[in-house]
């Protein structure tokens, strides 16, 4: 997208079983002096939480903006927006906070805002219009006022329960995950840094993943499958918002261990 729009972008990249080097960034940040630095915080496809430490502050002390996807993280990990000198921030509505798949927004620094009101962008989807909402300001066009109201019932809840809390049941999630995991036999796809919101697992060589993913759906068991050079060698297991519990992730692992059971056992 950046290239589509004329900018000359620096790649920084790193094997798909591995996590992000903040530091190597940092060093490419202070060598390029980048105006944008782009970067996902909770990579959905391998199951991975990479490390913000530092990329915010570098790409401030560089004079760029720091935009982070952490549409699978927030809620469910520690994320301190304003600490790690993220300038826009994106999430979804369907993910940790658990409301429908209906809205997507975006958090937007002191900084970002004053990026904005010098391009002043004019679209559809521009911010501008957006500034000073939650001030007596009107929303620039009709918005989907059910969703709003579902995702502030759903922000409430997690409040309610306390965040710390949330992001305890999402690390007992990920654990449970795990290790049922390694009980049945399967290999995490990157166990350098894996995520309290999703793990991503190898498709067992002696299973075919279509015929799994069938098998598994006719349960009633929804998992992931991978796009790519993934295609059918590794799967994801969300555990994130209202699945964060351990009954249900030890549900879905008996389920699954009953499943690779059966595909086995009529192969033979």
């Amino acid at each position: 997208m950046a290239e589509g729009l004329g900018a000359t972008v620096h790649r920084v990249e790193f094997p798909w079983t591995g996590k992000v080097d903040s530091a190597e960034v940092v060093r490419k940040i202070m060598t390029v002096r980048p105006s944008l630095v782009t970067m996902v915080h909770c990579e959905t496809p391998t199951g991975c939480l990479n490390d913000l430490s530092g990329i915010g502050s570098a790409t401030t002390g560089a004079g760029g903006l720091f935009l982070v996807d952490f549409v699978s993280s927030a809620g469910g990990v520690p994320l301190r927006v304003d600490e790690e000198h993220i300038d826009l921030g994106l999430l979804g509505t369907q993910k940790v906070i658990g409301a429908p798949p209906a809205l997507a927004f975006a958090t937007v620094s002191d900084r970002a805002w004053d990026v904005v009101e010098k391009v002043k962008y004019a679209g559809y989807d521009a911010l501008l219009p957006f500034r000073g909402m939650g001030q007596g300001k009107l929303l620039p066009y009709t918005h989907n006022w059910q969703a709003i109201a579902a995702t502030r019932i759903a922000c409430n809840e997690l409040l309610d329960e306390g965040m710390e809390l949330v992001e305890a049941r999402h690390r007992i999630a990920r654990y449970t995950c795990l290790s049922r995991g390694k009980n049945i036999g399967l290999k995490v796809y990157n166990p350098a840094c894996p995520s309290p919101t999703v793990t991503c697992f190898y498709v067992p060589e002696d299973v075919e993943w279509a015929a799994l993913d069938r098998a598994l759906r006719a349960k009633g068991v929804i998992v992931g499958g991978c796009y790519g050079d993934l295609e059918g060698k590794a799967f994801r297991i969300g555990h994130m918002g209202l699945q964060a519990s351990k009954p249900l992730v030890e549900e879905a692992m008996n389920l699954l261990r009953e499943t690779l059971d059966e595909l086995r056992l009529s192969s033979k």
